[in-house]
């Protein structure tokens, strides 16, 4: 959902300015745009560390092929950690960019742009903070959203692997709990190569420009900021699609939905048969983040719509 905002919101104004040299939104969008960015990477470093742990409390529970799916409230309430930590963490953007006009020395054309300077009339307290933050960003992007999930993930799969290959799972091996158990972390490592292929360039760039930044024209520096940004839609435009793709429950129910919705929702006898055969085949499978108990099946019940 956070990357769906990234590419609603972000994408059009970034676009826009550039075909323009106009700042849609002015100054507003000079602050919301990147904390939604900065917040974007907290999302989904917090999430994949999340993810992480998940699997590594499947591979240690004694009994993981009857482990219970977990409450609706639980998981709304990580949800709710996770997306109220990356916007806190993310706030220092919205008071560190404010909107800056240019005049081309060629053209005599005005064209406004964001740059990265606290404003003056922020209290002595909150400026002295900004400025901090400003002179750390570099290595607080590096460190926390690109070491973090990286090493996080890294460390949780070797754990996980290890406990795996034990006498503990020596049962589970080769069956149907097994396969989905790697399935589900073959999903976790491609979101995690994704993450890490588009975020390495910002942060070669960053550090390059921490240093080199003096030598460096204005159009070097607007040039590399937005392939970072393209980098980051991306990621965006393809994390969803790898989701679906690799973790075959959530793609199914996202395709019955689909077709759910292209058929306007009428109620029809075949298909109502069609959609109760997925629907108990989507519940005897795995979830994209717990596992369900496997004792006996659910008997098959008679669905009003496909819906």
């Amino acid at each position: 959902f956070w990357d769906f905002l990234i590419l609603f919101f972000c994408l059009p104004v970034v676009i826009f300015n550039e075909i323009t040299k106009k700042r849609l939104l002015g100054d507003v969008s000079c602050r919301i745009v990147p904390f939604m960015e900065v917040s974007s990477l907290g999302v989904t470093t917090f999430s994949l560390c999340a993810l992480g742990i998940d699997r590594f409390h499947a591979a240690t529970s004694p009994q993981a092929s009857a482990r219970p799916i977990e409450q609706c409230q639980s998981i709304i309430a990580k949800l709710a950690v996770i997306w109220v930590g990356s916007m806190t963490l993310s706030v220092p953007e919205i008071l560190l960019w404010q909107l800056a006009q240019d005049t081309s020395p060629v053209s005599g054309v005005v064209t406004e742009y964001c740059t990265m300077k606290p404003s003056s009339n922020l209290p002595e307290s909150v400026y002295s903070l900004v400025l901090t933050y400003q002179n750390a960003r570099m290595w607080w992007y590096f460190g926390c959203y690109f070491c973090l999930p990286i090493l996080f993930t890294v460390s949780c799969q070797l754990v996980t692997r290890r406990i795996s290959s034990t006498e503990k799972k020596s049962e589970c091996r080769g069956t149907k709990h097994g396969q989905c158990e790697s399935h589900l972390n073959c999903t976790i490592i491609g979101l995690t190569i994704i993450y890490g292929l588009c975020t390495t360039p910002e942060n070669v760039c960053n550090i390059v420009v921490a240093y080199m930044s003096p030598d460096m024209s204005k159009q070097t520096l607007d040039l590399l900021n937005l392939i970072n940004q393209f980098f980051l839609f991306f990621k965006c435009s393809v994390t969803p699609i790898l989701l679906l793709c690799l973790c075959r429950p959530l793609g199914q129910a996202f395709m019955d939905c689909c077709c759910c919705c292209c058929e306007g929702c009428g109620p029809d006898t075949a298909s109502s048969e069609g959609s109760a055969d997925s629907k108990l085949k989507t519940e005897m499978s795995s979830s994209i983040f717990f596992d369900k108990p496997r004792e006996s099946p659910p008997p098959l019940l008679a669905l009003g719509t496909p819906c």
